[in-house]
């Protein structure tokens, strides 16, 4: 009997997880461990996708997505139609909810949907194309995504000003989606029918997820604090059903925390800072937006913003540096473990199509973005 390595099975498993921690490993050999360390987290973003990841996975075990899927398939739908729905889904909402909290609860949806309907081999471009659609109807609004509040409130804006540089990109973004959802988002009309109804179970259970839902929403909107939402529901989960807890994805919060220390000791280096500092005058939106694929859009809104006045191309380029690489956007690691729990899940044919359709949509939103700033 042939022993597995231990070691190439986790990372087989957590490659997402083990490439983050090794980057945050070879940080710290630039930038010692001190206590600054704690400064790098961002404890609300981590508290509310632990909250939301327990909760989404309620509505799951309480059959949601079940009967919402059979309700939106049940008759002749063109396939393409499909594709645009499980697309564009994640585009609104994110403009009231966050890119985070769209993918958290539309992924999951769509990889129903195409398994239920014998389409998994779409399950690629539309998980692709979903966590575009959210990384980019999430600029639409102050709330939609966290740079976006950050730089809102750091420059004082008005609406007027948010709106006029980032509603016509916003406005691109959709066009640019759609057309690719008519493209690749398959061909053929289906006639679906589901040989049983199927109903809600667990009502109770769903009944405090929804409440407790509708808590996530108002953290993120930051009407109530994240630290009191963690405590309820944690102690909602215990009392109500304490296996929801177990169904939380540990190991991404973790690649978070090691993404925020390696972010924040890049920021720390003196080189670093004084390289961005002088590439910011020549051009914020093009050094944003790179910068962003490195250490991400958030902590590159916050880097960049103590160096540069220029908010216009700031908050166009980490808005529009969200597409690229993976870690441009944290949001995207969400849709991308997601998938590699799908049992069809191929990682190198997820990033070639993820890294292809990323960077065609920044080249084009970058040029466009370059004549608005």
């Amino acid at each position: 009997m042939v022993k597995t390595n231990p070691v190439l099975t986790f990372f087989k498993k957590e490659p997402v997880f083990v490439i983050a921690l090794l980057c945050a490993v070879v940080s710290a050999f630039f930038v010692p461990p001190s206590a600054a360390y704690w400064d790098y987290i961002d404890l609300r973003v981590l508290c509310l996708l632990f909250c939301l990841m327990a909760v989404v996975a309620g509505l799951q075990e309480c059959g949601v997505f079940l009967v919402l899927a059979q309700k939106l398939l049940t008759g002749r739908r063109p396939m393409r139609g499909i594709t645009v729905m499980l697309v564009l889904l994640p585009f609104f909402s994110s403009m009231l909810v966050t890119n985070d909290v769209a993918l958290i609860t539309f992924v999951p949806f769509a990889i129903l949907v195409l398994q239920m309907i014998d389409k998994t081999q779409l399950m690629i471009p539309v998980i692709c194309l979903q966590t575009i659609a959210a990384n980019l109807g999430s600029m639409a609004t102050p709330v939609g995504n966290p740079q976006n509040l950050f730089l809102y409130a750091k420059f004082q804006l008005s609406m007027g000003q948010f709106l006029g540089l980032l509603l016509p990109l916003t406005l691109l973004s959709l066009v640019l989606l759609a057309a690719a959802c008519l493209i690749f988002g398959g061909k053929g009309e289906l006639h679906i029918s589901f040989p049983e109804r199927v109903t809600i179970h667990r009502p109770k259970t769903l009944a405090v997820c929804a409440v407790l839902f509708v808590l996530c929403l108002l953290s993120v909107s930051r009407v109530l604090h994240y630290g009191i939402l963690t405590g309820i529901v944690i102690v909602v989960l215990l009392i109500v059903r304490p296996q929801l807890l177990k169904r939380v994805d540990y190991m991404l919060l973790l690649t978070f925390v090691c993404f925020f220390v390696f972010s924040g000791n890049l920021g720390k280096l003196p080189a670093i800072r004084e390289a961005l500092s002088s590439i910011l005058d020549r051009s914020a939106l093009l050094t944003s937006a790179a910068a962003s694929q490195v250490i991400s859009n958030v902590p590159a809104a916050v880097l960049l913003s103590g160096l540069t006045d220029n908010w216009r191309g700031l908050l166009a380029g980490v808005n529009v540096g969200g597409l690229g690489t993976p870690v441009a956007s944290l949001a995207s690691l969400i849709s991308l473990k997601f998938y590699l729990r799908s049992p069809e899940s191929k990682i190198g044919a997820y990033l070639k199509w993820f890294t292809i359709s990323n960077v065609a949509g920044l080249i084009l939103l970058l040029a466009v973005s370059l004549l608005l700033v």
